[in-house]
């Protein structure tokens, strides 16, 4: 018997006692902090759609990806491990086939899957007809997707053409069979369109930014992106509608990974890995519950899994949080964990900056955080936005002095290769408590948290802790 059939017999059997099999939709916005929602409490970003859809299920305050960049993020959504774990920590290496993804074990079990809109980012880098990676590529039958998944668009086609993408998917769907459907959304990733919806005196700037023009203007662009992508959300959300299929949906909206802002996408901070996190399930989940339990990108594929009613594979380091879903009080962590990782695709050069080339890893309780910086030398720079206002307003006033001493350590200091942070007393992340006596037993702990993860994981980083 071969390796699928056994796996469909296997999944069968699981399943034949379900009286019912959900739906499962899983959406992600592009580069969205958890914080950038109205009902998350920001007062200016117009979310109409997305807080209506928190109202009816259920939202994780504390849901963190594990990884503050698209391609090893979503190797944990979709793998249920690390982006270490599966061997995905650069852009442009498609994801190994021998590393499944949950959705395909969704598929033997009689489910058809589905992944559209913009690029996934797991089956190698895109835009490379006729290059040498893409006859590496050819060369090695390196892209698998077509083979994981039924219905693969790979158009990266535009916004507007989104219902015309998901009529494609239903009628490829045989009739009577459960699916499973990944939307990736462009917005609201960078260069933001300047769209008028926000008024830059008005939007709030966090605590990690200064306040400065420039940064009004780079947030209120970004928050234009995110009133775009929450149209588009609920264009998904009629499309299931129209057909009835809503009542027996699982449907979960999360962010890849946090905003392309300083503090942000690219790094270990919460701005860079705390995104939005929201499920709704018609009779399953409790509308309008909101959870503070830690949540991590690796725990997806097993929720949706033993949803489902199948087995969590021994090889999925994430742990299902069904349980609370379904009202428990608890979680199932008492960590979170991340990884930073080589971003793009641009080689190494003399001017390399930490926004294209970082190592570091993080662990993370419900009140503080560790950060171990392994290329502690690289120049800072944010990741995608580099050029836009806020950071040349940001270097221009740090090299005119005028820089608080905060923000100054924070984007222009020398890093120090543990950083930890109280995250009750310092949610903005500026303070960096390593080294202080009255920490030492929590900093020794989480060190040794992360060790843990690290050996798990195989990681080729050195570890924390020598002993």
């Amino acid at each position: 018997m071969t390796r699928r059939k056994l796996l469909g017999s296997m999944a069968g059997a699981a399943l034949a006692q379900a009286p019912e099999r959900p739906n499962i939709v899983f959406i992600l916005s592009d580069d969205h902090t958890a914080r950038d929602l109205g009902v998350s409490g920001n007062p200016v970003v117009r979310t109409p759609n997305l807080d209506r859809f928190a109202r009816q299920g259920m939202r994780f305050t504390r849901a963190f990806t594990a990884a503050p960049q698209c391609v090893p993020s979503r190797t944990a959504y979709l793998t249920g491990r690390s982006p270490v774990a599966a061997r995905m920590g650069r852009f442009n290496s498609p994801l190994p086939r021998e590393v499944k993804v949950f959705p395909e074990y969704l598929r033997a079990a009689g489910y058809f899957t589905g992944v559209c809109r913009r690029n996934f980012h797991l089956d190698g880098a895109p835009g490379v007809a006729g290059t040498d990676t893409n006859a590496i590529y050819e060369r090695h039958a390196l892209r698998t997707f077509h083979e994981r998944m039924d219905f693969v668009d790979r158009s990266g086609a535009a916004r507007a053409k989104t219902p015309e993408i998901l009529d494609q998917f239903f009628a490829r769907k045989p009739e009577g069979k459960p699916f499973f459907l990944w939307v990736n959304f462009n917005d609201p990733h960078h260069p933001w369109d300047r769209l008028g919806t926000h008024d830059p005196k008005e939007v709030p700037v966090p605590a990690h930014m200064p306040d400065l023009p420039g940064v009004r203007d780079d947030i209120a662009r970004h928050y234009d992106e995110i009133a775009r992508m929450d149209e588009e959300f609920q264009w998904v959300l009629d499309a299931l509608a129209k057909r009835g299929l809503d009542r027996n949906t699982m449907v979960i909206f999360a962010g890849d990974n946090g905003q392309a802002l300083p503090h942000g996408k690219g790094s270990l901070y919460d701005s860079g890995l705390n995104v939005p996190f929201l499920v709704r399930w018609p009779g399953r989940v409790e509308a309008g519950r909101v959870s503070s339990e830690l949540i991590s990108g690796e725990d997806v594929g097993p929720t949706v899994l033993e949803a489902v009613g199948l087995p969590v594979p021994k090889e999925m380091s994430g742990r299902s949080f069904l349980a609370h879903l379904r009202g428990a009080a608890a979680g199932p962590r008492q960590y979170i964990f991340g990884a930073r990782l080589h971003h793009g695709n641009a080689p190494f050069t003399e001017t390399t900056r930490a926004s294209t080339f970082d190592l570091s890893r993080c662990v993370r309780s419900k009140r503080y955080k560790l950060i171990y910086n392994c290329t502690p030398q690289m120049e800072y720079s944010p990741v995608d936005s580099a050029r836009d206002p806020g950071w040349t307003q940001m270097v221009a006033a740090h090299e005119a002095g005028k820089l608080s001493p905060r923000h100054e350590q924070a984007y222009f200091g020398k890093r120090r290769v543990i950083e930890l942070y109280d995250l009750e007393a310092d949610p903005a992340e500026l303070d960096n408590l390593a080294g202080r006596p009255e920490l030492a037993k929590v900093e020794r702990e989480l060190k040794v948290a992360l060790a843990e993860k690290m050996i798990l994981d195989y990681d080729f980083l050195p570890p924390p802790i020598n002993d």
